[in-house]
């Protein structure tokens, strides 16, 4: 609030300054005679009295009596001049010349020079000194104190909007992580009013859509389910007959086919369940080296080729660290069977914990992912194009679903270059507070 409001105030000081300052000279130019005219009439009879005090007395005493008049009138200064005197303008020369009264007028219009004629020759002129220190620095707390008075303004009239914002911020952060009922709570008499009306009637909007694709996806999973069990089940008997070889092979790749569909559901399954912003994430403590070692287990068996090495990596005192253990197994084997997929012989899973949190990276010495894609690839159904092929390149789901465990859990999943060469999807996930 403090950096919005000192911006706020700053412009405002500097616009309000400048305007002080350039507006009274902009309007003095403007009806600068109209300033001339009104000083004139104002100082018309001031200058009539000093004029009829010099012509009262012989000229070889005006300047005697110019210095007593300049001691009686301080801090003002009598000063008789000749009205050619090089201080003067053309114009006013010309108009002392005339025996018409002078005055000069200065900031805010107000005069700084007053000046009569007293015969063909001789003027005598009032000078106005600038104000004195004192008073000048009086003028200045004046100035200082209008902006005191104009910060708490701003500081009280801020305040509520500020409090709102920061109540439609948290809103949208919550509502972001999945939180879909969140709502502002915001009264319609608020000056954001309006805009968290159309905040909430978004969110409302958008959590029927969520909530109606994830139905129809969870109605369209389960009801694909079964006519696949028995599909499965009336191919298990029929392979259980004598065949010919030909029609037992096209049986076969009917179930593998049935199989593979009954995957992607499954699939398609956890992604919804994920989806759900209602299920919070277990927090056990496990311990990380023999974690990881079970989850190597469970993968070694898919190693499609002997040569293919798996080197762990366990960066330092390996503590005890508390995560979801489905979640995060789940998100790990994803990667381990993508890089199965692509690596050529090598592939290394490395741990490392530090105060924040604790990271967990999978590289491998295949080819890589190109920079551009490395942030797609995590959106559902996506496949680089070199992953077309079902055999290869799976449903599309796997690194999705692991995206979606790390962030149920507040942690983050990224892409990067592999040291090894290929592609490294690094873990991360943040001490529980």
């Amino acid at each position: 609030m403090f950096r919005i409001l000192f911006r706020l105030y700053l412009v405002t000081i500097v616009s309000f300054s400048a305007a002080i300052y350039l507006v009274p000279d902009l309007v003095i130019q403007v009806f600068h005679e109209r300033f001339v005219t009104y000083n004139l009439d104002y100082s018309r009879g001031l200058q009539t009295l000093i004029a009829k005090q010099f012509r009262a007395v012989p000229s070889g005493q005006w300047p005697a009596l110019a210095a007593e008049m300049d001691k009686e009138f301080q801090p003002l200064h009598i000063v008789l001049t000749r009205n050619d005197d090089a201080e003067f303008t053309q114009d006013e020369r010309q108009r002392l010349q005339r025996g018409e009264n002078v005055v000069r007028i200065g900031d805010w219009g107000w005069r700084t020079l007053a000046v009569a004629p007293l015969n063909e020759q001789m003027v005598v002129k009032m000078v106005v000194p600038p104000d004195p220190t004192d008073v000048s620095w009086l003028y200045w707390s004046i100035n200082v104190l209008i902006g005191a008075t104009m910060l708490a303004c701003l500081l009280l009239w801020l305040r509520p909007h500020w409090r709102d914002l920061e109540r439609l911020k948290g809103t949208a952060e919550r509502f972001g992580k999945g939180h879909l009922s969140e709502r502002t709570q915001i009264s319609p008499s608020s000056n954001i009013g309006s805009l968290a009306h159309v905040f909430d009637t978004m969110a409302g909007d958008i959590e029927n859509l969520l909530n109606q694709q994830r139905d129809l996806l969870n109605a369209v999973s389960h009801e694909l389910r079964t006519p696949l069990t028995r599909l499965d089940f009336g191919l298990a008997l029929a392979l259980s007959d004598d065949l010919p070889a030909t029609s037992r092979e096209r049986l076969q790749g009917l179930v593998a086919h049935i199989r593979e569909l009954d995957e992607l559901v499954l699939e398609l399954l956890s992604y919804s369940r994920l989806q759900n912003p209602a299920r919070l994430p277990e927090q056990v403590d496990v311990s990380l080296d023999e974690f990881i070692d079970s989850i190597l287990g469970s993968v070694d068996e898919e190693l499609e080729s002997p040569e293919i090495v798996i080197d762990v990596l366990l960066n330092g005192q390996l503590e005890r660290f508390s995560l979801d253990p489905r979640l995060t197994a789940r998100a790990i084997q994803n990667l381990l069977r993508n890089a199965m997929r692509y690596c050529e012989k090598r592939i290394q899973i490395g741990v490392q914990v530090c105060p924040k949190g604790c990271e967990i990276w999978v590289d491998d010495d295949g080819i890589g992912i190109p920079e551009e894609e490395r942030e797609r690839i995590f959106e559902p159904f996506y496949r680089l194009d070199r992953s077309r092929d079902r055999a290869t390149g799976g449903f599309g789901l796997g690194l999705a679903i692991s995206r979606r465990a790390l962030e149920a859990q507040s942690g983050t999943l990224t892409a990067q270059a592999s040291p090894l060469g290929g592609a490294r999807f690094r873990l991360w996930l943040p001490t529980p507070v």
